[in-house]
């Protein structure tokens, strides 16, 4: 099975993850089918804090893949914040 999930980068109290497809069976660090976007927690002032591409996690979520529960919030969350910025502009 395809998931998509985070898998953690980063030093020692400074966590950033990398949202990646791969297949269930592999570990967490292990390879990847492909990288969707990124989600740093601890981001200040002008630093991004979730980037995701949506158009390609669609696409996965089309053949079969299945998101983590924490990426599921991500990306809800994502789709809001980009909803909201089309609207005001």
């Amino acid at each position: 099975m395809v998931t998509i999930r985070l898998t953690r980068r980063g030093a020692k109290n400074q966590p950033f993850y990398h949202v990646v497809v791969t297949d269930s069976r592999k570990r967490q660090g292990g390879s990847s089918l492909e990288l969707v976007g990124y989600f740093n927690p601890v981001s200040r002032g002008k630093d991004v804090r979730l980037k995701l591409e949506l158009d390609r996690i669609d696409h996965w979520l089309k053949r079969g893949a299945q998101e983590s529960d924490r990426v599921r919030q991500l990306v809800a969350s994502y789709r809001k914040q980009a909803a909201q910025s089309a609207a005001a502009a």
